[in-house]
């Protein structure tokens, strides 16, 4: 098993350069409404990528999956269009996988998977404490493909400080453990590059492995094309970078005896960095 490697980013320069090293998926993030009310203040991606986007990476992928977050579930008002006119506009331009974010209800679900209705792969990003308390429900519904644990959103509207905090609490292991039972594939969360992020990335690599995950997000931190500019290095930390996280990947399946200690020793680091962000 490997992870299944997703990086955001609507410049189609970027997005061969990530095809090329490896990375799985190309993901535009077309999410933009309520998010700047939820997420205001916070260091976090917020891109307003749209249908256009789309069509132009659709012209130069031919590797990677294209895949999509659209809005959460509306209807059309003076300043956007309706779901299911922008998850129509969305597969049209070409899009492999569509992602719902931020949903709470199973009626927001089933909506949004009759928007789709079967032309494309359908990925829920279960992000509020409402849709995790209900995930049996939202699992029992036929048409879902993948579920990815959002722990960003969650954590916010959960209080926490860190998000993976999440981690500790058991709600990402109950998440993916009631997937796994059903045969959805599932995911969580993202990844930096090994040696860096708040959460070393080894520790949160080798949790996936434990869990089952097969999903994962590129971080931002991994490689972040705001602040690099030149393409020869964008390059090289796409090249390297993958390179490492395979390696490790092979390393943690081959080494199952070590995924408990790992669990143990990243709940405790991630305590503390917990702490220290409450002071």
């Amino acid at each position: 098993m490997s992870l299944k490697l997703m990086y955001i980013t609507n410049r189609p320069d970027i997005a061969c350069i990530a095809q090329a090293a490896g990375v799985d998926r190309i993901f535009v993030d077309m999410e933009y409404i309520g998010k700047h009310l939820r997420q205001g203040g916070m260091n976090t991606v917020q891109c307003r990528h749209t249908v256009s986007d789309v069509a132009e990476l659709r012209k130069c992928l031919d590797k990677s999956e294209l895949m999509v977050r659209v809005n959460p579930i509306h209807d059309a008002t003076e300043e956007y269009s309706s779901s299911e006119e922008e998850i129509d506009a969305v597969i049209r331009a070409g899009a492999d996988v569509v992602m719902l974010p931020y949903f709470k209800t199973l009626t927001e679900v089933r909506r949004f998977l009759d928007c789709v209705a079967g032309r494309a792969t359908t990925f829920l990003l279960v992000e509020t404490p409402e849709a995790a308390e209900i995930i049996d429900d939202i699992l029992a519904l036929e048409g879902i493909d993948e579920i990815h644990i959002g722990l960003n959103d969650m954590s916010l509207a959960l209080g926490m400080r860190f998000m993976f905090e999440l981690l500790c609490d058991g709600t990402v292991e109950r998440i993916c453990n009631k997937c796994r039972d059903k045969g959805i594939v599932y995911g969580f969360g993202g990844i930096a590059a090994l040696g860096k992020g708040m959460l070393p990335c080894e520790h949160v690599v080798m949790e996936h492995y434990r869990l089952g995950s097969q999903r994962a997000i590129l971080s931002r931190s991994f490689c972040n094309c705001d602040i690099v500019t030149d393409t020869a290095e964008i390059k090289r930390i796409f090249d390297e970078g993958l390179r490492e996280i395979r390696d490790y990947e092979a390393y943690c399946e081959s080494h199952p005896e070590e995924w408990e200690g790992n669990k143990t020793v990243t709940a405790e680091k991630i305590s503390g960095i917990a702490q220290s962000l409450k002071k």
